[in-house]
């Protein structure tokens, strides 16, 4: 299913960036060309954004394509960061087309004479381009909802721009063609300050995502409260996440009680990932990690020895008690910076409550200089 719905999902990517190539392929050259034909400076910056938007487009193609690849070896979290690649690359592209379009045409308003005088033709040009620039952003950015493709409502969103821009073109060439000769290359200024705007709108946030940055801080409300809804979490540890191309990756450390099974810890843990991959569409990667005790509170129980070299200390201390040889299962719990230990005896080994505190004392004893002991209890059954 997962595999099915990157397809789908690279599928209509495509299909909306094709559509959008070739709307700007048109848009851009009828834009230059009337540009040249009826003398508006603005109307080319113009066709030059739009030349900018079917670039963002290859960009846009090119990342669809290898977002959804499968993880490897290489990329085990996938290569949804194609997108946050292609994104950052399309705001730069927009800063570096914006700072152009502004040299050019600050040198133009201090030489009167390099100013251009459009005519009516451009203003028609200009008005079609809003119209159609519009249409294109309403179709692209709900692909990109539906879908959950930041790249493609951040192509949409330049979209807009293209045709927010034209509107400033519009009002340009309507100016100077009512007798304002700077107004055109004033809203060429404009446009590019404008372009300048939005792609460190989109470029800052992938930066950011390339910088490992987490949820906001809704979307981790939600995923606590979906954590502690679980039966059995205490409480949560430690919560990290990160943004993957659109899809973030979880991992959190969670409280239990201390003397559960490690089957029991185990399926809590579970179902803690079953409900954030089930309830949060972002999320589709979950890594939960069982804490028995909150490690900032407690004595951390780093260091201590494993079980084999703790079973092997215990027949030593215990080498010479005969009652040794009954335990039939031994249970280690590292607590607090130390071992309890649960020793579980035949039924037949018990005698009655007094004899019972005597064996106890007996191999409790045995373990009072070894530091890294603390509690024993005994069970029969």
């Amino acid at each position: 299913m997962p595999g099915a719905d990157s397809q789908k999902r690279a599928k209509i990517s495509k299909r909306v960036t094709l559509l959008g190539a070739l709307v700007n392929i048109l848009l851009s050259v009828i834009k230059v060309v009337f540009g040249f034909i009826a003398q508006s400076h603005a109307l080319i910056v113009d066709g030059v954004h739009s030349l900018s938007d079917l670039l963002s487009d290859a960009m846009v193609w090119f990342a669809s394509h290898h977002a959804q690849d499968e993880p490897d070896e290489k990329h085990p979290y996938g290569h949804g960061r194609f997108e946050t690649a292609a994104t950052l690359g399309l705001g730069v592209l927009l800063i570096l087309v914006a700072a152009g379009i502004v040299w050019d045409s600050a040198q133009r308003l201090f030489s009167p004479e390099q100013l251009l005088h459009p005519g009516k033709l451009a203003l028609f040009v200009a008005v079609l381009s809003v119209l159609i620039k519009e249409i294109l952003y309403h179709y692209t950015i709900r692909a990109g909802r539906r879908i959950g493709s930041k790249m493609l409502q951040a192509n949409a969103w330049h979209h807009r721009t293209d045709a927010i821009s034209s509107i400033v073109v519009v009002v340009g060439i309507g100016g100077t063609i009512a007798g304002l000769p700077y107004l055109d290359t004033v809203a060429a200024v404009v446009v590019g300050v404008m372009i300048a705007h939005v792609g460190w709108e989109l470029g800052w946030p992938a930066f950011e995502e390339l910088m490992d940055v987490g949820l906001e801080q809704e979307g981790l409300e939600e995923v606590n409260e979906i954590i502690h809804s679980v039966d059995g979490v205490d409480a949560i540890h430690m919560l990290r996440t990160r943004s993957i191309g659109g899809q973030v990756a979880l991992d959190v450390h969670i409280l239990v009680e201390p003397w559960l099974s490690v089957t029991e810890g185990h399926m809590i843990g579970q179902t803690v990932m079953d409900r954030l991959l089930e309830q949060v569409d972002q999320v589709t990667d979950v890594t939960v990690h069982i804490d028995p005790e909150d490690d900032e509170l407690g004595t951390p129980t780093r260091g201590l020895p494993l079980r084999r070299e703790t079973m092997e200390e215990l027949e030593r201390s215990w080498s010479d008690l005969s009652e040794a040889g009954d335990i039939e299962r031994t249970i280690l719990h590292y607590r607090d910076g130390k071992i309890d230990i649960d020793l579980y005896f035949p039924l037949s080994c018990y005698h009655g409550a007094q004899e019972l505190e005597g064996l106890r004392s007996r191999l409790q004893d045995k373990l009072e200089q070894k530091n890294q002991f603390r509690d024993l209890n005994i069970f029969f059954g």
